[in-house]
């Protein structure tokens, strides 16, 4: 059975992948690490890397982009493989993972669900046929608490966008101020905030009297924490490199 050691077991998503896992018996959350280190009942909670006594296969990070120094340097020292589910990491952060990873396997997305995924390659398709001749923009929504806008996701997307197209595009994010004309290599990117919404993703293509939408909406958070598990029984088995959805769906 895989033990996960959990960061960020306290908060939202790590309650949800706490349930999770306890449905499961393919693999078991042996510790959590925690800043608030309040017992959950389920196993030990530890408020520093430093107190970490359970060894652990794989761990899972769904916390917060200021505990990845921490959970990457324990995971390098005990060359404990990593799912790095935390969002809104810098480019400096992401760049560490990607030196990490040559010791250690490394899994990192800026989303967990598999449906998204699939978006990602429908929409870089549509990007490449559709691309020259319609406008694109990308539409996010997400609950009140979220920190980062744009979310990680909506960048994903623009990404796969910009692999589809035969010039790079330039982003305008959240657009307010008046202006003449759309540039003709613009994709626009809007962030909304507010009440409970778990992730809402659109990829509109507006063309001469036709519309094209592309689209994803997570309904729970369930969805990215099984993600997640998946995403750790998947790396527990790889090499030392960098890894994400694209490579688990190909491989599954």
């Amino acid at each position: 059975m895989l033990k996960i050691l959990l960061s960020g077991c306290n908060g939202a998503m790590g309650k949800v992948i706490t349930n999770c896992v306890a449905e499961r018996d393919d693999c078991e959350i042996v510790a959590g690490l925690d800043v608030n280190t309040t017992d959950n009942g389920f196993y030990p909670i530890f408020g520093s890397t430093d107190d970490i006594n359970v060894k652990a296969d794989v761990i899972i990070d769904f916390s917060h982009p200021s505990a990845l120094s921490g959970v990457l340097k324990y995971a390098l020292s005990t060359k404990t493989p990593a799912v790095i589910s935390t969002t809104g990491l810098s480019e400096e952060q992401i760049n560490s993972l990607q030196l990490a990873s040559s010791q250690i396997p490394i899994f990192f997305s800026a989303n967990m669900s598999l449906g998204v995924s699939l978006v990602s390659e429908l929409v870089r398709k549509a990007a490449s046929v559709l691309g020259n001749n319609f406008d694109i923009e990308i539409v996010e929504a997400h609950h009140n608490k979220k920190i980062d806008a744009p979310s990680g996701t909506a960048l994903m997307l623009a990404d796969s966008v910009s692999k589809g197209l035969e010039y790079q595009p330039v982003y305008e994010y959240n657009r307010h101020a008046k202006r003449e004309k759309r540039t003709k290599n613009e994709i626009g990117i809007h962030a909304i905030r507010g009440g409970t919404i778990v992730g809402e993703h659109e990829v509109i293509f507006a063309g001469n009297d036709e519309i094209i939408t592309v689209s994803h909406s997570a309904r729970s958070k369930s969805v990215f924490a099984v993600g997640s598990i998946n995403a750790a029984i998947y790396l527990s088995k790889k090499e030392p490199g960098m890894y994400s959805m694209k490579e688990l769906v190909a491989e599954s």
